[in-house]
C-alpha cells in the first residue's frame, strides 16, 4: 500500500543538522539528549544500509573510546518496550565495541514513514551509501511512501538528475550491482556499463582490469559498434582526472568536467536550472 504524506523532508533535515551542531559528550557524560542503555536499543529492520565497513567501524570505536559520541543518535519508541533506531546504527554498532553500556539518544515518535525518511537522510548526507544501497532507498521511498522524484531530491538535497540517474542503476543485472555495491565499480562505471551490449561482461572487465570510466565508456560504444570520439588532444590524459571527475560528480550528483593544462585547469559544473544551481551552491559552503 503506498502512502501519501507532506513533505516532511526538510523537518527531518533539519532535526539532523540540530543533532549534529550539539556540543560532545564524554563516553558516558549524560547530555541535553536522553541517554538509554546500548541494549534497549535494536536495529531498524529496513535500515537502507546493508554494509558495513568493518576497518571503518573500528575506527569509529576507538574515536569513541577517546571523545565519546559526538552526536546522538535519533531512535523511535517500540511496541515491546524497546527503542528502534532511525539514523545512527553505525555509532551504535561502533559504541558497542567500544564497550559503552550507555548512548545518547534523541527519541522521536516517528511513523514508518518518516522514520524510514530520516534513515535515507542521514546515510546520504553523512555516511554515504552505495550507489546501490541510495538506489534502493530511493526506490523505497517513491513506491512505499508516495514520494516523487522531485521530493527525493528535495528531501536529501540531490539534484533530481542524480536521483533519476541512481535509479537507473536498478535495471543493471544483479552481478553488475554487486560489483558496485563492493566498491569494484564506481558511479561513473555503471553509468558506462548500462550502455555496453553486454553489461555483465563489461563490469567484469573493469572489475578485472581496473579500466578508468572513460575507458570503460570507449569499451561501451565499441560493444555497439559505435566508434569512440577523439581526444581533442594527442596527448594522454591522466586516469586521475576521470577518476576526479567522476568522484566529484558522484559526491554533487551533476556532470563534472576537468580539463588540466600544466599546473592550472579548470572544473566546470553543468547544471540544467536555477534550483539545481542553488543547491549546487549550497553543498559547496556546506
Amino acid at each position: 500500500m503506498t502512502v501519501k504524506r507532506g513533505g516532511l523532508g526538510r523537518g527531518l533535515s533539519a532535526l539532523l543538522e540540530e543533532m549534529g551542531s550539539a556540543p560532545p559528550a564524554g563516553p558516558t557524560e549524560a547530555r541535553s539528549a536522553s541517554t538509554l542503555p546500548v541494549a534497549a536499543i535494536s536495529p531498524n529492520p529496513t535500515q537502507p544500509r546493508r554494509l558495513f565497513d568493518e576497518a571503518a567501524l573500528n575506527e569509529l570505536a576507538d574515536s569513541i573510546r577517546i571523545k565519546g559520541i559526538l552526536q546522538p543518535i535519533l531512535v523511535r519508541p517500540s511496541q515491546d518496550g524497546r527503542y528502534e533506531i532511525v539514523a545512527g546504527e553505525r555509532r551504535w554498532r561502533a559504541a558497542q565495541m567500544a564497550g559503552l553500556h550507555e548512548i545518547p539518544v534523541v527519541i522521536r515518535d516517528f511513523s514508518d514513514a518518516d522514520g524510514f525518511e530520516a534513515a535515507i537522510i542521514e546515510n546520504v548526507q553523512r555516511t554515504d551509501l552505495n550507489p546501490i544501497e541510495e538506489s534502493q532507498g530511493y526506490q523505497r521511498l517513491i513506491q512505499e511512501f508516495g514520494h516523487t522524484q522531485e521530493m527525493v531530491a528535495s528531501v536529501t538535497g540531490k539534484a533530481r538528475s542524480h536521483v533519476a540517474n541512481l535509479l537507473r542503476l536498478l535495471d543493471l543485472p544483479e552481478d553488475v550491482q554487486t560489483l558496485v555495491k563492493l566498491g569494484l565499480l564506481s558511479l561513473g562505471h555503471a553509468k558506462a556499463v548500462m550502455q555496453a551490449k553486454d553489461p555483465s561482461a563489461l563490469a567484469k572487465e573493469i572489475a578485472a582490469h581496473g579500466l578508468t570510466v572513460r575507458q570503460a565508456e570507449d569499451a561501451a560504444r565499441r560493444s555497439q559498434g559505435l566508434t569512440a570520439p577523439k581526444p581533442q588532444s594527442s596527448s594522454r590524459r591522466d586516469p586521475e582526472l576521470d577518476a576526479l571527475e567522476a568522484q566529484l560528480g558522484e559526491a554533487l550528483g551533476i556532470q563534472v568536467s576537468i580539463e588540466a593544462r600544466g599546473k592550472r585547469g579548470t572544473v566546470t559544473l553543468k547544471f540544467s536550472d536555477l534550483d539545481q544551481l542553488d543547491t549546487i551552491i549550497a553543498r559547496l559552503q556546506s
